[in-house]
């Protein structure tokens, strides 16, 4: 359903785009897409409480009490505008504020990756993966050294932005390779295990909780740069666990 919208607008030459507040861009398909996965989950999942970017909280009631879902229905709005097919479609289930399901379908790349909690992490339109064997495993790299580790990140700018420019540069330093896929992608690439670490120093709750299921689920790690295992802290770390404290050491701010 979110696939059929966003896929129907991407590219169309008449695709109605506005400004938020805080300045970045917003189309009718991200409104659309949103409008329909809360209408499916109200009409399904009655009671249950809702977060989305475009139009905000809905509060759970009755015997839905303690469940959220996390929807952002066009991660990578910058990206579709453009006509770039590096964006997707996010959901999240949470109880009590933990994340226990993660999907997010990049239909314009041919993939989709999910995870529920206990029962490990899974993706469709992996290149290795023949379209007749359907899902595979998603398990993070087992890559020990910073030396030899692949670094993902969303944006140069936004670190030096959040007062992380000098500790950013030296981290990608101590890389063997860093390429700025960005946004969703990074943190999926390092559960299936071709990256190694992915960073964005500023985030949403809808840009990562199904992230963080996933990553965790593939056997990573996915924190805040505070070290803080939550969706909700600003900022976003995943590795394949074996980095996690060298990356988040790396990027600590100085002490004053």
């Amino acid at each position: 359903m979110a696939d059929g919208i966003a896929l129907a607008r991407f590219g169309a030459r008449d695709l109605v785009v506005d400004t938020k507040p805080d300045l970045t861009p917003v189309t009718e398909a991200d409104r659309a897409v949103e409008e329909a996965l809360r209408a499916r989950i109200r009409a399904e999942r009655p009671g249950h409480g809702l977060v989305g970017e475009e139009f905000g909280e809905e509060d759970a009631t009755g015997p839905g009490a303690g469940w959220r879902w996390v929807l952002d229905p066009i991660d990578g709005t910058k990206n579709y505008v453009r006509g770039v097919p590096v964006w997707a479609t996010l959901i999240a289930l949470q109880f009590d504020g933990v994340g226990l399901l993660g999907v997010v379908s990049a239909p314009a790349l041919g993939r989709r990756w999910w995870a529920a909690r206990g029962e490990g992490a899974r993706a469709t339109g992996a290149p290795a993966v023949p379209p007749a064997q359907g899902a595979a495993r998603a398990r993070v790299s087992a890559v020990a050294d910073l030396g030899d580790a692949f670094l993902s990140y969303d944006s140069a700018v936004g670190f030096e932005a959040a007062g992380l420019g000098p500790q950013f540069l030296a981290l990608a330093r101590r890389c063997w390779r860093t390429r700025a896929y960005g946004d969703f992608w990074s943190h999926l690439l390092v559960a299936e295990g071709a990256l190694d670490v992915a960073v964005e120093p500023e985030v949403a709750l809808w840009d990562v909780a199904p992230v963080q299921v996933i990553v965790e689920e593939a056997g990573g790690r996915f924190t805040d740069l505070s070290g803080a295992a939550r969706p909700d802290g600003g900022s976003a770390v995943s590795t394949n666990g074996l980095l996690h404290d060298d990356v988040l050491a790396a990027l600590a701010p100085p002490e004053r």
